[in-house]
């Protein structure tokens, strides 16, 4: 099915920033997209419209239940002009999943991959091309219905924003310092930890703060329960190779289903590493570094890709990972994918698209 959105430009487009000294999600392009729900009718008015502020009811249902999701995904600029999407029909994917357990509609894949596409192709002229740099794109759906009470609402806006970004974390590839939670919690099993939902981001955050307050970078996250199976990396999945093998935890709900995590197992595979998904304790981890096994650890997502991980700290207990380098694998994988999202390496995968 063709999609046919109509563009509204902006009579004030912005001044574009220096492509060299780009942070991270505090720039926005001139352009969003914009798309309405009811219930019976369905999605209607797709539309490209200016970037600027929302109007919403003071009594919205997501100021007050945060019926709400949102995604995350990555344009590039290749160097022949092309412009590349990285598996967006597998953010289309994790959508309608995120919306099945908000009680949130179904959206039709094309249609978002194709909302994506047209956003991207009208602000195209803000995507960097600086080594390491992206324009990240930012769809998000949120409850409509002015009222008060708690029940799915029946009645939704769908937006797509889009910014110019440099890497997630300042120091680049530098090795993150990361503080093992114990304390509190993210999510657990039959929750919300496997959906891309706010709510998830805003319970973690009093653990972020105490992280940052002893020189953390991230947090990493215990499973809710018995607090000993290592799970999450703050907003990134988590790998630990051990003497050879490289382990990450299984998608057990409580956990978000990473694309770039999916994308470094299949490498792994075409590699002939070995790479096992299974629940491995942080005491495990630690006695492995005792042994002299732990080799490299390291954090996938969409924001950093790669991130290798050179300090832990679990109960003041702390150990230095590769002496505190970026290891062989992580190197390789960060190059090769995102290589393949720059259209420098081939892709034989078929994970970019086209805009």
């Amino acid at each position: 099915m063709e999609y046919h959105f109509p563009v509204y430009k902006t009579t004030s487009p912005k001044e574009k920033p220096d492509q060299d000294h780009l942070s991270f999600g505090t720039i926005f392009t001139d352009h969003m997209f914009e798309m309405s729900y009811d219930e019976g009718k369905g999605w209607y008015d797709g539309k490209i419209i200016p970037y600027g502020p929302i109007h919403l009811e003071p009594s919205s249902m997501v100021l007050h239940y945060g019926q709400e999701m949102f995604e995350g995904l990555k344009a590039y600029k290749a160097e022949d002009g092309r412009i590349l999407l990285f598996r967006p029909e597998k953010n289309a994917e994790r959508t309608n999943a995120t919306n099945e357990r908000m009680c949130m509609p179904q959206m039709d894949p094309e249609l978002m991959v194709e909302a994506i596409k047209k956003i991207v192709e009208v602000d195209k002229d803000w995507i960097p091309e600086a080594q390491g740099t992206s324009l990240y794109i930012r769809p998000f759906m949120i409850a409509t219905d002015p009222y008060l009470g708690v029940r799915p609402s029946k009645t939704y806006k769908f937006y797509i924003i889009l910014s110019p970004v440099g890497a997630y974390y300042k120091g680049g590839l530098s090795p993150t310092k990361i503080f093992v939670e114990d304390e509190y919690v993210r999510a657990v099993s039959g929750g919300t930890g496997f959906a891309k939902v706010g709510g998830n981001y805003a319970a973690s955050l009093k653990a972020q703060v105490k992280a940052n307050e002893k020189g953390y970078t991230q947090v990493l996250w215990l499973d809710g329960v018995e607090r000993k199976y290592v799970e999450e990396i703050g907003t990134s999945n988590a790998f630990f190779k051990i003497d050879g093998e490289i382990i990450t935890s299984p998608l057990t709900g409580s956990i978000l289903p990473g694309i770039t995590r999916d994308a470094v197992i299949q490498l792994l595979k075409e590699w002939g590493i070995k790479i096992i998904e299974k629940r491995i304790t942080i005491q495990e981890v630690y006695e492995a570094h005792e042994k002299g096994n732990l080799e490299e650890v390291f954090a996938t997502g969409t924001a950093a890709v790669i991130s290798p991980v050179g300090e832990l700290c679990w109960k003041d207990r702390i150990i230095t990972i590769n002496k505190n380098k970026i290891g062989d694998i992580s190197q390789k994988l960060y190059d090769t994918i995102t290589g393949i999202q720059t259209g420098k390496i081939t892709d034989t995968f078929g994970w970019t698209v086209e805009v």
